[in-house]
This record gives C-alpha cells, structure tokens and sequence, in this order.
C-alpha cells in the first residue's frame, strides 16, 4: 500500500535524486546483498534460510530436526533452527515465521560411499543415520539460494528454487559413489499417524514420481512431486518401513522389491543410486497440489538447470527488493532488506502452469485469469503485510491474492472466506474473519482484477455466518459472550474492526443498505469495553463482566487471544477517538498508554505462553496485537511520543543477526512492521487510506510504485541523538498533520523530515492534525 504526490517546487530536486540510484550511494551493497535470509532463523523468529523465489510455490531448505513432540516443533516450526548441530536433509516447503509447525515435505538427502542408512539417526551421535553435522562457516545464504557443505559425507549441498521448482547440486567426493535419498516419512511436526499414504513410482524415462497425504496442521492435505536428476539411476530401491527392523547399511529390501518400480504406503524411503560422479549431481524438483502429471508439467514449465533457475530467480528477486532503495548505515540496511525479503515469501503460488489447484473442498479447480495463492496467515497479515505489499508489488500480483481468497470462499463448504490457509486446507487457527479488511483495503487503493461485487458478497457471507466463532451470538447481543466462546472479548473487537472494513466498502461501491448495517456493527466494540476499569472485558451472556479479572493475564482459550487485556483495550483501529473519550480523554490515554509501556512484569510469569516474546511493560511486538499501539499517541495529540516508543521498539526487537527477531515472523507481517516503520509512517487501519506518520530510521529512501511513479522519503540530520521529528514538508509544503493520506502517496514525490534532538511537542497536536478515527472523520 502507498502513495505519493509530487509538485513544481520540488520538481527539480525530486528529479536530481531519482536519476541517481540510492544503490549508488549506499552503505552495504545492492538491496539482493544487504537481504540476509539467516535473520530470524534463531531465537523466535521461525523463519528459514533455503531458497524460494518472490512467492514460490517451491521453498527448498535444510532441516534440523522433523522429529520433535508439539512443545518442541514450536520452535522447529520452520524445520531450521540455527543452534541446532546437524542436517536431516532438504525439504520442499517450509513456512516463513510461522508460530506452527507442518510441511517439510519430500526430504532428501545425499548420501556418499557405499553405506546407505535408512534412520535419519540421532543428533547427539553422531554417524547413527543420514543426517549430518555441519559448520556455520561453509554455509550461504541469498535470496533463491542457499549452501552448505555436510561435513560427515563431505558433499557440498546447493540449492535454487524457480517458482514451481527446485533444483538442488550436490559435489560428492571424488571416487565415492553418489546415493540420494528420499523420505516420504519425515514431516514437520512429525507425529505417529501423521502420514496417512504415501506412493512412489519410476517412470520409463527416469522421472521420479509420487505423492502423499497428511494429517497435520491441515487435515486430508495431498502434495505430489515429481524429481529429474541429471545423470541416470544406476539403482533403485522402493522400500516400506512399515514394520522397523534392525538396520546397518543397505542390506536389500524391507516389505518391498529393491528393483520395484512402484511402491505405496505409509512409511516409504527412495534409495536412488548414481555410482561414481565426475560432476555435480543436479536434481530438479516440482510439486503440485492436483496430480503427479500437474507436478512434471511444473517440471517442464521452467527450463533449464541450477544455473539458469539460479540466475533467474535472482533476477526476480533483484527487482523485488529494488522497488525500495534505502541509503542507510549497514546494519540498519541489512536489517531492513532481509524485513523486505521475508514480506515477499508468502502468499505463495498454489497453482500449477495450467492454472489448475486444489481448493478448500479439496476439489481440483481452475484458476482462470489470476494465479491462484494460498498461505494466507491473515490474523497476522491484514495488519502490515498486505498493505505494504500494495506499495511494492505489482497491481496484478495483489489482484491475484484478492481473486485467490474468493476464489476459497467459493469453494468452502461452508462458504466463508480463509482464515488460515495453506496449500489451499484451511487450519482454522486464530479468529476473525481477516480476508475481508485484505479486500477492502486493496479495493479502496485502487486495485482492480478482481470483481467487486462477488468480493463484497464473500465478505458479507463471512460476517453472517453464525456457526463461527460465536458470531450467532455477536449478531444478537452485539458482542461475543465468553460462556458461550472462548476468546470473547478478542473476537468482538476484532469482528467489529472486520465489519467496519466491510462497510468501508460497501460504501463505495454505493450499497447503502449493506454499509448501514455494518456500520452499526462497527461500534460493537463498545459493548465489551468497560469504562470503570479502562479495559476491554469479556461479557457473559446476561451481560455481566467476568470475574475475577487480571488485565495481566494469558491463557489460552480464555478472554483474549495469544494476550491480555492491556494489549486488546487498544484494538480499535476504526475509532481511537471514541475509545480515547471513554477512557477519560486524551491525557488519560497517553497516561494509559505510558502504564503499559513501562509497566513492571517481575512478578508476572508468562512461560507458558509461546507467543509472548519481546516485552516493553505490558507491549508485546514478538506478537501481532501490539503492533499498532506506538502509533496511538498520536491520536491523543502527542507525536513525539509515538517518536520515542518507536526508537525504543526498534533498537530492542530488531537486529541484523539469526536472533534478530523477537517474535515469530507470522509470514511477513513482523518485517513488514519494521518495513514501514523504518520508512516513517504505518498503516494503523487498513480501510481508512490513510498512514499514521511516526518517525524515519533510514536517512534516505525511495519507493519505486507499482503505477511507475516515485516517492521519496529524506530525513535530514537523522542520528541516534536527533530521533524527534522537528519538521515535515511533503512536495516542500509544510505538513502540520501526523497522517499521510494514500492518494499523496501514490502520486508520488517527496516526503521531508527534518529530525532533532529535542521533541517538537506543538506539531501534529491539533483535532484537525490527527488520524482517521470512525466517529470524528471530516
């Protein structure tokens, strides 16, 4: 999302820095070399380092351990964890910061000299299986590629990945005979009964085919592969593990022939034999979500070897992370590029070349006219990440995401949009129908490519279908009652948030009736804040408060969602003024929010909550429904506070390194925060097109739009001592208010702030100044 202006008396200047890359300028190297895919792949971060191309369908990178129990795999949610000492092997797909675990399909793993073990073995001892230990020094990382030299079979591992492929080099050493093996059994969270059928074939011309179905985080997902390796199979064995028996080396079959050209069941391992190499062997591999036919289609689609997906991928990626050019010290440059590049991970593509995936009734269906996307944390996402994503992406690819969601409503049965999907499965995790400000937002920007009114019509079937969520109950009462559903007092603000979206929308599209409706229920929020305590409450059905009520606590399946009290009394992004009212006004909400900002946790205990990483007080930024309260200051009239929490989130929750994220990544929406932060300005209410300004961390940057225009960003005299905001000008026109409006944005031309070492407390103060609120909107 984003948007520009430009004029006359700027003209000049806008054009003297726009003919001079910033790449030119900068400290740090290209934006390709400043994106780190090792961010976030220790602590919580959840994120991996292997190679996908921008949105891929394909994301093929190591894993450390598949094996863990629940509690476990949180922290394996994305099969890479940093500290861990070895590598089970190189799966096809992964999540991007997820705070649940699954995927990890078609691992393989090369294997040297004349030994095959079939037990991936134990971590702590080493040579008991095929996994293996590895140094951080021999290993890379870069957008679309990633290596690795395993240091107990001394093959050095390669991978690139195309949109629907991945190629994966392996350089075995010289005179030992090369093996790869693939294990249908091993999965992210990998649980007993997890696989529930797996098949394997060689086809006559050497293509490796097969497929499988799990009962994960999705339930009934089918995934089918197809794999070319580039030197011919000397051996086979299509073996069933099935019944385990005592295991050293290849030894012949187990429940199946070792020259089998075709194998099914539940356990199955792929022994593919090669001899002795004089070249690194190459092995392109595609998915799809349909049939094995759909996945060597995908094969064929693109063409060529490591090497040229290699280069092409880059060169997508090169044009992905050029649309912003920051000039920045290196650190901060390394840290913003690597937010950039996780934010374009996912949605990624589902569909296959001929258009065709598998949807939500786990139906084959056709994507006419649009790519078809899935992976949509849309909890998560519809806060940053989709908005930012309309700033740096093309109209088409965000036309795609929009025709996709509606494209999963039709196809539900029970006819609502995703709320967390994958691979076209819906999970139903978290709350909220999320899709619908997603929608509504890329619509009031100006994205077309989709149809409006199926749109609307999929977001209202949403927002009355009673069996979800206690939403029977919320159309009658006007709020969730907690006796009735868990996390009541999060879904009746997040609901009413939704509604208001939706009749932003409607609005526009001159339906009267339908934004009448939505409107009303825009305010349900009131319904569960109590005034008395200053906080949001869960009500039971007679109406009454429950009791007892700590707003420090965290439970799941109780009043709130992954928080408390403190974080969800501030979720009102439609009406911060009316909600600043009934706390008493404004100096009592800067109060407020100074209590939760520096409030004292050493008595509160919170581990065992996965999800509550990275507090400030009672500020949680490792978790999404923070994210948008340092902006609130400057609804109350006082920006420079918001100044100052900024600088305070950001030298404490981002840093260029593998633990540089405090929380889980939730498939951009973390980056996307620091993404727009660091350009001086966030998205506090999708639907209100409108930026809420807060203060620069990069000195320079420049957002090349999607419609071609340009909109810079300069911070004059910005250093760790001037961290306030003295002045903006947009366009060289003083700006007095605190907001950017979206159509500024995307007219492009230049946003100036002038930064000092002492708070400017009269700008931004006025009534007139502040952001878009439901019940004061001019």
């Amino acid at each position: 999302m984003s948007h520009q202006f430009r004029c006359a008396a700027t003209a000049l200047a806008a054009l003297a820095f726009a003919t001079t890359p910033l790449a030119a300028q900068e400290t740090g190297g290209t934006p390709y070399a400043a994106a780190d895919p090792f961010v976030g792949t220790g602590g919580e971060g959840h994120t991996f380092p292997g190679a996908v191309a921008p949105f891929g369908m394909v994301q093929l990178s190591p894993d450390t351990d598949t094996g863990c129990l629940i509690r476990e795999c949180y922290g394996h949610a994305a099969g890479y964890r940093y500290d861990d000492p070895t590598i089970q092997g190189f799966s096809m797909t992964h999540f991007s910061g997820a705070g649940h675990s699954d995927l990890g399909d078609f691992l393989m793993m090369p294997v040297a000299g004349d030994t095959v073990v079939l037990e991936p073995g134990d971590a702590k001892q080493p040579g008991s299986g095929y996994r293996s230990r590895f140094d951080h020094a021999s290993e890379t990382a870069q957008p679309g590629y990633y290596a690795v030299t395993l240091a107990d079979s001394g093959v050095r591992a390669e991978m690139t990945a195309g949109t629907r492929v991945g190629v994966q080099r392996y350089a075995f050493p010289a005179g030992k005979a090369a093996h790869l093996l693939l294990d249908l059994r091993s999965s992210l969270y990998n649980y007993p009964g997890k696989i529930l059928w797996s098949t394997v074939r060689l086809r006559p011309d050497g293509t490796i085919t097969g497929m499988r179905e799990t009962r994960g985080w999705a339930p009934g997902r089918k995934l089918y592969f197809a794999i070319r390796p580039s030197a011919p199979l000397t051996g086979h064995a299509f073996l069933n593990r099935e019944e385990q028996v005592p295991y050293k080396g290849f030894q012949g079959p187990s429940r199946g022939a070792d020259d089998a050209a075709q194998l099914h069941g539940t356990a199955l391992v792929a022994r593919l034999d090669f001899g002795v190499l004089d070249r690194p062997l190459e092995v392109k591999v595609a998915i799809s979500s349909v049939d094995e036919d759909g996945a060597v289609a995908n094969l064929d689609s693109e063409v060529g070897g490591f090497d040229t997906v290699r280069t092409t991928t880059r060169k997508a990626w090169e044009q992905a992370l050029g649309a912003v050019e920051v000039d920045a010290p290196a650190p901060m440059r390394k840290t913003f590029y690597s937010a950039l590049y996780h934010t374009l991970v996912a949605p990624s593509v589902l569909s296959d070349a001929d258009g065709r995936y598998r949807g939500p009734d786990d139906q084959v269906h056709q994507a006419k006219g649009f790519t078809f996307h899935s992976t949509f944390s849309l909890w998560d996402t519809f806060r940053a990440e989709h908005p930012l994503l309309l700033l740096v992406q093309p109209e088409q690819r965000n036309a795609d995401f929009v025709n996709s969601l509606i494209a999963s409503q039709q196809a539900s049965p029970f006819g609502i949009l995703p709320v967390w999907q994958f691979q076209g499965r819906e999970t139903w995790t978290m709350i909220g129908y999320h899709a619908v400000p997603v929608i509504a937002d890329a619509y009031l920007k100006g994205v077309r490519g989709f149809d409006p009114a199926k749109a609307l019509d999929a977001m209202t079937a949403s927002a009355r279908y009673a069996p979800y969520g206690g939403l029977g109950d919320y159309m009658k009462l006007g709020y969730v009652p907690i006796d009735r559903e868990p996390e009541a007092a999060s879904k009746t603000v997040e609901y009413a948030y939704d509604d208001w979206t939706i009749a932003r929308m409607a609005r526009a599209l001159g339906k009267s009736d339908v934004a009448a409706e939505f409107e009303k229920r825009a305010g349900n929020w009131r319904n569960s804040f109590d005034a008395k305590t200053g906080f949001l409450r869960a009500r039971k059905t007679d109406g009454s408060f429950r009791v007892p009520f700590d707003p420090t606590a965290i439970n799941y399946g109780s009043d709130y969602t992954e928080g408390n009290a403190w974080q969800y009394s501030w979720f009102v992004p439609q009406d911060q003024a009316a909600m600043f009212k009934l706390l008493g006004g404004d100096a009592a909400a800067v109060k407020k929010l100074d209590a939760m900002f520096e409030f004292d946790n050493s008595k509160v205990d919170y581990s065992h909550a996965e999800d509550i990483a990275g507090l400030i007080g009672q500020y949680i930024h490792g978790n999404e429904p923070s994210h948008h309260v340092a902006y609130l200051y400057s609804y109350a009239g006082q920006p420079w506070r918001t100044q100052e929490r900024l600088k305070q989130i950001v030298e404490s929750q981002y840093k260029p390194t593998p633990d540089g994220l405090s929380g889980n990544d939730d498939l951009g929406q973390m980056s996307a925060w620091l993404v727009f932060t660091s350009l001086g300005f966030y998205p506090v209410a999708p639907g209100s097109n409108e930026y809420v300004i807060g203060r620069p961390f990069v000195s320079r940057a420049a957002l090349n739009l999607p419609n071609g225009r340009r909109f810079t960003v300069v911070a004059d005299g910005l250093s760790d001592a001037n961290h306030y905001v003295g002045r903006v000008t947009l366009n060289g026109k003083p700006l007095e208010r605190s907001f950017l409006r979206h159509e500024e944005l995307m007219t492009g031309g230049e946003l100036r702030f002038t930064m000092q070492a002492i708070p400017n407390k009269s700008w931004g103060t006025s009534q007139a100044a502040r952001p878009y609120s439901m019940s004061t909107a001019r």
